[in-house]
């Protein structure tokens, strides 16, 4: 299965992976999902968001456990963040037939859409839908970079994005949702398990801050007389890492776009994306509002103006304690600890019951080509997620 999914959407200068939703190697990542269900027999559908599932058993009989991840990547991203959940699902479905361990309950493989957010600005789409946390309303005016809607490149992919929105029924057949992951972080990778548990997903958003100046000739208009956003923004940079280590949280500005664009002008408009997490809301808060702060103040020096706007925020996520608890003491008291990344399972966490399952990995790298797992450390994934589902399942 690794093999098979490993070139598609991966980039042959950077290494990395494009797999953004919608597209080419969007649709053929889903065809890869498609026939691995169908090839061990399980029910494939898609439901009104666009995310795929997989049945073992009748959905309608309720009290479901489901299991999976996403297939969609950052720009250049690594293998593992996401595919490895999906990958080891079907794997650790294989593993309980080879066990001949015989659910009680349906069982299901799930592929969230569009989790990454990587062309529409927004994370967890799929499963945010579904939830009930994006209206159909707001996700019909989410427009990627060249202004395509998301319910068009729906149509362009050849799903119907008229019924998109909150899916009640469906969420009530799940009685627990559980997503293995690989490590965002070295945690585990300075212990003796190759798995461990998720606590809480740290609360964490974006923001877009506009900062607005006055386009010029870079090689007549004199330093004193200009208003130059840039500089707003590179100042904002610095004060976004200061004011995060000062909290002891994290703040990074990792996308930007310039207008007019030119190495000859000086900008009118630069607009800088910033994603912020903490350990707790409060902090969050107030690293940002430090933040806001400190552009406003060097704004006003440089004679730009400055807005800030909140695309996205997601509170923090205590996983289901019970469910947490009973998938350490199963698993022989592994690891127990929170990630600053989000995940679907977090918001699924609100409605269903759900828990994750880190995979270590050994460099802590994530989001990049350099993202790695030990193949041990993979099967003892799949390992554990079998134990997992044959505990929830089977019993």
């Amino acid at each position: 299965m690794w093999r098979d999914l490993a070139s598609i959407g991966r980039n042959a200068a950077t290494g990395g992976y494009r797999r953004f939703a919608w597209t080419g190697a969007d649709t053929d990542c889903r065809a890869w999902f498609r026939a691995q269900a169908e090839a061990r027999g399980l029910t494939h559908e898609v439901d009104r968001n666009g995310n795929q599932w997989a049945w073992l058993g009748d959905p309608a009989a309720g009290d479901a456990v489901v299991t999976g991840s996403h297939l969609d990547s950052v720009p250049d991203g690594g293998a593992f963040d996401g595919p490895l959940g999906v990958v080891s699902a079907f794997a650790a479905l294989d593993e309980l037939r080879a066990r001949g361990a015989a659910p009680t309950r349906p069982l299901a493989v799930v592929n969230f859409g569009d989790e990454e957010g990587a062309r529409f600005g927004l994370a967890c789409v799929g499963s945010r839908l579904t939830a009930g946390a994006l209206t159909p309303d707001a996700a019909r005016e989410l427009r990627d970079a060249d202004g395509v809607t998301l319910p068009r490149a729906m149509e362009r992919a050849g799903y119907d994005p008229d019924d998109i929105g909150a899916d009640p029924e469906r969420l009530a057949r799940i009685g627990a949702f559980v997503e293995l992951h690989v490590e965002q972080g070295r945690a585990l990778a300075h212990t003796e398990h190759p798995v461990g548990v998720a606590s809480a997903i740290w609360p964490h958003g974006r923001w877009r801050f506009d900062f607005h100046g006055e386009a010029n000739h870079a090689g007549t208009t004199r330093i004193e007389d200009r208003h130059d956003p840039m500089l707003t923004y590179a100042n904002t940079v610095l004060a976004a890492r200061k004011k995060a280590r000062l909290a002891g949280a994290l703040a990074t500005f990792g996308k930007v776009s310039v207008e007019p664009n030119g190495v000859n002008a000086i900008a009118s408009l630069v607009r800088g994306w910033l994603d912020s997490r903490a350990a707790d809301e409060e902090t969050l808060a107030a690293v940002v509002a430090d933040i806001e702060r400190a552009a406003a103040e060097r704004a006003e020096r440089d004679g730009v103006t400055v807005r800030v706007t909140r695309e996205s925020f997601t509170p923090v996520v205590e996983f289901a304690h019970d469910l947490r608890d009973e998938l350490a003491g199963l698993l022989g008291g592994v690891p127990v600890l929170p990630t600053g990344a989000g995940h679907d399972a977090g918001i699924l966490s609100g409605v269903v019951p759900t828990a994750m399952l880190f995979v270590r990995n050994p460099t802590g790298i994530s989001h990049s080509p350099a993202e790695t797992a030990a193949e041990g450390d993979c099967v003892a994934g799949v390992t554990a997620l079998a134990d997992v589902l044959e505990d929830l399942a089977c019993r």
